[in-house]
């Protein structure tokens, strides 16, 4: 291969790149393996000639839906096997993603926040990938049944089932505004932080759900607790836990307000708000240390 082709290959995939990214993110729910998925699809396409590629787009897409399902179906027995809910790794998004803030584009900030790719676990991978390459990226069923190996008449069907189960499963997204969440997050962690119980019920939904995602590996709550009482309650105890040595950082992850757990420096924990009507609905613990080791690596996504 000469080098100006290797040059050219490198091109397109790096222009490309964060929509690549996005699309192996949303189908697998881990930044970790995302990475793996983008760089053994490097490798295939350092391998392909460029002259036979009519949509260097659609072909790369294609190319990384591939290699996302075949790494989401080795990880079927895995996951059947963890301990405790599985939680997608926290997203934390780079502030400039190509001129455009992500959180301006509200399809692209719902497509990755908490609330959808839990909704996106439930799906079988197929679905998951025809869900997200026709309803977040908006390819043709024709360019998507390359992708999962279907015909375009049964990518139209998948699409349809897909689409259902989403809605009636997904709760309303708002897109949140960034100051105003650092405010919010930094306003409730006081609250926690003194024993403001009346505070914490103040912003906390009735219904309050808190999932926390810790593989058996620390200490976490190994079920969904409901209720702001209970919530409320439980996030005190957190706030509490390390003494002095402990500190909370505000954050934005997955389009949404988060808290950031720190004792002596190291990171313990990731939890994301989701709001809905200015209270706060469900709250996603990362505890899980397999998946915190890449999340102060910032990631730009589009599509």
């Amino acid at each position: 291969m000469t080098g100006s082709g290797t040059e050219e290959h490198a091109e397109r995939f790096t222009h490309l790149r964060p929509l690549l990214f996005t699309i192996a993110y949303e189908i697998l729910g881990t930044a970790t393996e995302s990475d793996d998925v983008l760089q053994d699809s490097y490798l295939r396409w350092a391998q392909v000639d460029l002259d036979e590629v009519q949509d260097t787009k659609a072909y790369l897409a294609q190319l990384v839906t591939r290699q996302s399902l075949n790494a989401l179906r080795a990880a079927a027995r895995r996951r059947e096997e963890y301990v405790g809910p599985w939680l997608p790794e926290p997203l934390l998004l780079a502030e400039s993603l190509g001129g455009k803030d992500a959180a301006a584009d509200v399809v692209l900030a719902e497509s990755v926040s908490m609330a959808m790719m839990v909704v996106l676990e439930t799906l079988t991978p197929d679905e998951r990938a025809v869900f997200v390459l026709r309803e977040v990226f908006g390819f043709e069923h024709n360019e998507i049944a390359s992708a999962v190996g279907k015909s375009a008449a049964a990518v139209r069907q998948i699409a349809h089932r897909a689409r259902e189960h989403v809605h009636a499963r997904r709760k309303r997204f708002e897109p949140v505004d960034p100051e105003q969440s650092v405010e919010l997050t930094n306003q409730f962690f006081l609250a926690a932080a003194t024993g403001d119980m009346d505070q914490l019920m103040e912003m906390l939904a009735p219904d309050v759900v808190w999932t926390a995602d810790s593989a058996g590996k620390v200490s976490a709550a190994r079920r969904p607790v409901v209720g702001a009482a209970k919530v409320a309650k439980l996030v005190m105890g957190l706030s509490r836990l390390g003494g002095p040595s402990a500190r909370v950082e505000p954050a934005m992850y997955n389009s949404a307000p988060a808290l950031v757990l720190y004792l002596d420096d190291h990171l313990e924990g990731v939890i994301t708000a989701e709001l809905v009507d200015g209270k706060i609905v469900h709250l996603y613990a990362m505890r899980n240390p397999d998946k915190l080791v890449n999340v102060a690596v910032p990631r730009q996504i589009s599509r």
